[in-house]
């Protein structure tokens, strides 16, 4: 008769056709069924937080519901902070573990109900008599509400006979919040006259008007309000004409680009929380300009806010084009406007440009954003971005592209973690087979995230590139703190043979003290990806060279007495 662990096997392979995660007791009886009598494929990797944080990219690379595996007790608690990351970032994710027999906790058990709820996770703890319902419910959790949630199998129920496996009904997701009531309505035709009155307007989306597919719609909508578009970094590329597009908002952006955003008399804000980084600590919008926000939270999330409308990011651009075209709403006229709009009486592209500094920074080591900029001219365009967390995060972000949201990974950016990015590429190619994998991380990040420098090796194989900004130093300690006359000791790093790191993984490394080392970059991009190795990158750059957005950070960290 099938197991308590094939009924969970065969409900998850309902619903899913990737399974991340780390053999151990716990989940041995799981994965030997998921692997024996189901499709799922399984990826290993070599700690169990990459089983999450490779989820977690899955997720965010294709859209589909992300599952990680392993063990009770210390395997659990080694997935705390991509765990705490995933549940920040609304990730939906099954994170199936191991945990006490019912008989009574053991001493290396743990509450692990509790400590999941520590982080914000529910956990759903499978029984004999229920355990196919309760993945069934655990599963439809975790995607109509857009969060990870944990399945628990206690370690002496994994094995028992459950009798036949049911047949359960498919999970349902929630219908699109449409922006109904006479409220709303007023709303919206209170929106599309200042969008129509305004002469300097800015459509700003974030990652919920990515999520809502509202892409078209805000495109459709940009054009008829004849507004330049911005958006935050986990939504580059949402709005389908980059004609008009001045990238991302906030310390990521070019200076003139933000300072075009600046201008504008009226901003519609759509799926972006308007977080600090996003608002530049207060400095994104101008002080006359009129702020509005589209959201699924109850309430605005800015103090800037003066108008708030809660709805489907889709949905309710839609319907603000409606009233823009005269076809509903108050007016019964479209858009009519004096002379050109606003976006295209502006040079968007000079506007766009970064400041790429010299070859060699004043201490000798490269400048980064010379090298970063070099790296985006050879990069292929099928490329999927994963990024770790770091000082080095502005680089990718500022000279880097990236055709659409989904090609932009940030795992750590909602929980502030980094050590997150090895393990991501191991995700983001399994959801992308077809893309090169570029990670971008520091010399920091990296040594944390070394267990899985070989599953990154391989499972992307030649789709595979890494790129290590290696300043010997934890940079954004440096420059906030070090920069305040505090010891930098604990803030310096021994500079690392990345490139050493990754011939021993089987991967090809080179280190670049010099742009003309990248030209080794070049060949390996004009090379078939059957045909080569992954490519790791240990760039030897300069720890004097701030990024726009740490200065930022630095300003509005400055002690009052400065």
């Amino acid at each position: 008769m099938p197991t308590v662990a094939a009924h969970v096997a065969a409900t998850l392979a309902a619903h899913v056709d990737h399974v991340f995660g780390l053999m151990g007791n716990g989940n041995a009886h799981l994965l030997d069924t998921l692997e024996r009598d189901t499709d799922v494929t399984f990826t290993a990797v070599r700690h169990e937080a990459g089983a999450v944080v490779a989820a977690d990219a899955f997720h965010r690379a294709c859209g589909e519901l992300a599952v990680a595996t392993a063990t009770y007790g210390a395997g659990f608690t080694n997935m705390l902070t991509p765990l705490a990351e995933a549940v920040q970032a609304r990730t939906p994710m099954v994170v199936v573990v191991g945990d006490e027999p019912t008989s009574g906790a053991r001493p290396w058990d743990v509450d692990q109900i509790s400590v999941a709820a520590g982080v914000g996770a529910r956990t759903y703890t499978v029984a004999r008599a229920d355990a196919a319902a309760t993945t069934a419910i655990a599963v439809e959790h975790a995607r109509a509400g857009r969060r990870p949630v944990v399945l628990a199998i206690p370690y002496d129920v994994g094995a028992l006979d459950a009798g036949p496996i049911p047949d359960l009904p498919p999970d349902r997701l929630p219908e699109p919040l449409a922006p109904t009531g006479p409220a709303t309505e007023a709303a919206l035709d209170l929106v599309a006259e200042e969008l129509a009155a305004g002469q300097r307007p800015v459509l700003v989306a974030g990652r919920g008007a990515w999520l809502a597919g509202a892409g078209p719609a805000l495109g459709r909508l940009a054009e008829v309000a004849g507004a330049l578009t911005t958006s935050t970094a986990l939504a580059r590329g949402v709005f389908p004409d980059a004609r008009y597009d001045l990238g991302v908002a906030g310390g990521f952006g070019a200076p003139g680009a933000m300072d075009l955003v600046q201008q504008a008399d009226v901003a519609l804000v759509v799926g972006a929380s308007l977080n600090q980084f996003t608002m530049r600590f207060g400095e994104l919008f101008g002080p006359t300009t009129r702020v509005i926000q589209v959201d699924l939270a109850p309430t605005a999330t800015h103090a800037r806010v003066g108008t708030y409308i809660r709805g489907d990011a889709a949905l309710v651009a839609e319907a603000l084009v409606q009233r823009l075209e005269g076809s509903v709403g108050r007016s019964a006229e479209p858009v009519q406007r004096q002379g050109p709009p606003w976006r295209e009486a502006v040079d968007v592209g000079a506007a766009r440009a970064q400041e790429v500094g010299e070859d060699v920074a004043p201490d000798g080591r490269l400048d980064p954003r010379r090298v970063a900029a070099r790296i985006g001219e050879l990069l292929p365009e099928d490329r999927v971005v994963v990024s770790d967390g770091g000082h080095f995060i502005g680089w990718a972000n500022m000279y880097w592209p990236v055709a659409a949201p989904d090609r932009m990974i940030m795992v750590g950016t909602a929980y502030q973690a980094i050590g997150l990015g090895l393990p991501s590429v191991a995700g983001a190619a399994v959801a992308r087979p077809g893309s090169t994998i570029v990670l971008t991380t520091g010399d920091g990040g990296g040594l944390m995230a070394l267990a899985d420098l070989e599953t990154a090796v391989r499972v992307a194989g030649g789709r595979g590139l890494a790129v290590v900004w290696n300043d010997a130093a934890y940079g954004a300690e440096v420059n906030l703190y070090g920069r305040q006359g505090m010891a930098d000791g604990p803030m310096r790093i021994p500079e690392v043979d990345f490139a050493g790191l990754a011939h021993a993984v089987g991967a090809e490394g080179v280190v670049v003290r010099d742009l003309a080392d990248l030209d080794r970059l070049a060949a390996w991009a004009a090379t078939p990806a059957g045909q080569r190795r992954f490519l790791l990158l240990d760039v030897r750059i300069s720890a004097d060279v701030v990024a726009p957005y740490q200065q930022e950070i630095i300003r509005a960290n400055r002690p009052a007495h400065d």
